[in-house]
């Protein structure tokens, strides 16, 4: 995985997902990142968004996602991606979800790039 760029960090976070690895997920955000865990809910801090992404890695689906929009200035960057998942809840149901998604990501000063804010519900 490469986090070079904001959109490789985005595709970073599907492969993730997709392939279960939440330790390499979690190191794409920033220490102190906020992540809307459901439309209107935050939190703050690699450890609660281990926690809250996990629920989605359980259900052993598919995430697919598609960069529709990079604004970037200097060291930050705005992305706005489509993203939908399917795969099966904890009683067995399928569940398939769908967003588009507002995340702002920060270089650091290696040169990579980090997530700072995570929104997958858009505007909610």
């Amino acid at each position: 995985m490469s986090n070079v760029t904001p959109e490789e960090v985005l595709r970073s976070i599907a492969e993730c997902i997709n392939t279960g690895n939440i330790d390499s997920l979690v190191m794409l955000y920033e220490s102190d990142a906020c992540f809307a865990s459901q439309p209107g809910q935050f939190i703050k801090g690699r450890e609660d968004i281990r926690q809250s992404i996990q629920g989605f890695v359980d259900m052993r689906g598919k995430l697919e996602s598609r960069i529709k929009r990079i604004i970037q200035t200097s060291n930050l960057a705005l992305a706005i991606s489509e993203w939908s998942f399917s795969g099966t809840g904890p009683d067995g149901k399928p569940v398939n979800l769908a967003a588009t998604a507002t995340d702002v990501l920060r270089q650091q000063s290696d040169g990579t790039w980090r997530v700072i804010i995570d929104n997958p519900w858009g505007i909610n």
